[in-house]
């Protein structure tokens, strides 16, 4: 599956949206802090790069500067530096946001 994001342009409405972006969009399962397990997906832009995590009507959009460096912004809220860590094997997680199954890595 393929998402087409698009960028409004001031002034112009809906009929003026450009694409901007190609994201493949993966399912997944996710958690979150230490909650159940739930189906989810991933919207990758750029493979290793540049990525999002998608929980019912919660988005963690997340950055990895190429430098073992990866930022994530829940919602509207800022950008924050994030430690990355595999859990139970098969597991990877982000501070409290967790993504199991088939994640693209590079």
């Amino acid at each position: 599956m393929l998402l087409v994001t698009v960028q409004l342009v001031a002034g112009q409405g809906a009929k003026a949206a450009v694409p901007t972006a190609i994201a493949q969009a993966i399912p997944l399962e996710c958690r979150l802090e230490q909650g159940p397990w739930q189906p989810c997906r991933m919207e990758v832009v750029t493979i290793g790069s540049q990525w999002a995590l998608v929980v019912g009507a919660q988005r963690w959009e997340f950055r990895h500067n190429g430098r073992g460096s990866v930022t994530m912004q829940h919602g509207a809220g800022s950008w924050r530096p994030v430690s990355s860590r595999w859990e139970d094997r098969n597991s990877l997680c982000w501070n409290g946001v967790c993504a199991r199954g088939d994640i693209p890595l590079d």
